[in-house]
């Protein structure tokens, strides 16, 4: 499929020297081409610079903010549309996270690219385009869609170290990076990044930083009390976690192996080495390591479930696969990667209407999930 270039749809102009924008009274410097965006209506080729509207001009520009970062003319353009538009800024964050929240990421990304290029020094903008990157690499992990949520992850990462760098600090670029290190068990910057937003904001008042502030700053003092208690921020743990996760199973479980001899009630370690067990099909040590998990504080979490009813299903023991995906499925109703799990043993279990059941509920949370989409597409001809 050919992806269509955003800037293919903008036309260069010049406009006459007593031009106007929304009866500002900013003039447009007529020496100077303006990005017009084409209407939708406008067949290919054809454009009629006499029926040009405001709302065409500054799409165009915030077309150019985003995709043409290297334009000469970026300081000019930003200046029409900050005069023009002086809520531009918020009108935008808005929509972009509302965009992101319905999961809409195209039109997400657009708009935090749009932002970007009309503010690239604000803290706070580079903070939530991390924070959008960081979730829809949440989403394609879910969805299976795993070099894809890599990249992503990758990509929110960068925007991450770039709010954690800024100046004067931002403390909540900390506090959510803190939880994006927590997801990819690196448990000592998780730790750092805590440490440094209960730093940022230990002179604030509880008053001034109302309910959600004390919230946030009970709960960093909490994961970073755990991550000490539990010995979590240990290189062993996340050398396990790298090992394993780049196919060297077998040294990763040796890494995590010394690391429970010290700490043996921490779950996510126990989930840990029944994740390693699993990919090598250890099955019935992987299932006493997954049970070990739960024991010890696993079963509030879906995936360590989700991944014990992975051995279940290799060993054929379909009544407790689905007895473990029913339970994460408790815990985390909307998980797409659950519910496509259950079509894959309902497949098992050569149960078809009921696989193309879930396969297509799993379109419905998510229209673009392709890992359902291809599994529906088998089904039609059976």
């Amino acid at each position: 499929m050919t992806v269509k270039n955003p800037l293919d749809t903008i036309y260069y102009i010049k406009f006459p020297e007593n031009f106007e924008l929304n009866a500002s009274d900013f003039q447009i410097d007529p020496t100077i081409e303006i990005p017009v965006q084409q209407k939708d209506k406008d067949a290919p080729g054809q454009f009629n610079p006499e029926e040009i509207t405001a709302e065409q001009v500054f799409a165009g520009i915030l077309t150019i903010l985003a995709y043409d970062k290297k334009n000469k003319n970026l300081d000019y353009y930003r200046s029409i549309i900050k005069r023009a538009r002086p809520d531009i800024k918020k009108e935008l964050c808005e929509a972009a996270i509302l965009k992101t929240k319905n999961e809409d990421f195209e039109l997400a990304e657009e708009i935090f690219l749009a932002l970007l290029g009309l503010d690239p020094d604000d803290a706070a903008v580079i903070l939530n385009m991390a924070l959008f990157l960081d979730q829809r690499g949440s989403s394609y992990r879910q969805s299976g869609l795993i070099e894809d949520a890599d990249a992503y992850d990758n990509d929110a990462f960068e925007y991450y170290r770039q709010a954690m760098e800024a100046e004067p600090p931002l403390a909540d670029a900390f506090f959510n990076a803190g939880f994006f290190f927590m997801k990819q068990y690196k448990y000592h910057e998780a730790k750092d990044a805590f440490e440094t937003y209960l730093a940022l904001t230990c002179e604030e008042k509880d008053e001034d930083m109302g309910e959600n502030g004390i919230y946030k700053k009970e709960r960093a003092q909490e994961i970073v009390d755990k991550i000490t208690n539990n010995n979590m921020d240990d290189n062993r743990f996340k050398a396990a976690y790298d090992l394993i996760s780049s196919g060297e199973e077998e040294k990763g479980l040796e890494q995590i192996r010394i690391f429970l001899e010290h700490n043996p009630k921490v779950w996510n370690a126990w989930f840990m080495l029944g994740w390693g067990l699993r990919r090598i099909e250890k099955y019935e040590e992987a299932k006493m390591a997954f049970s070990e998990a739960l024991k010890n504080g696993g079963n509030e979490n879906s995936d360590t479930y989700n991944e014990l009813s992975l051995c279940y299903v290799k060993e054929n023991d379909f009544i407790n696969a689905k007895k473990c995906l029913d339970n994460a499925l408790a815990i985390e109703p909307d998980s797409t990667k659950i519910i496509s799990n259950l079509g894959y043993l309902a497949l098992a279990q050569n149960d078809i209407a009921a696989a193309r059941n879930y396969f297509t509920t799993v379109l419905e949370f998510d229209p673009d999930d392709r890992i359902a989409s291809a599994e529906l597409l088998k089904l039609e001809s059976l």
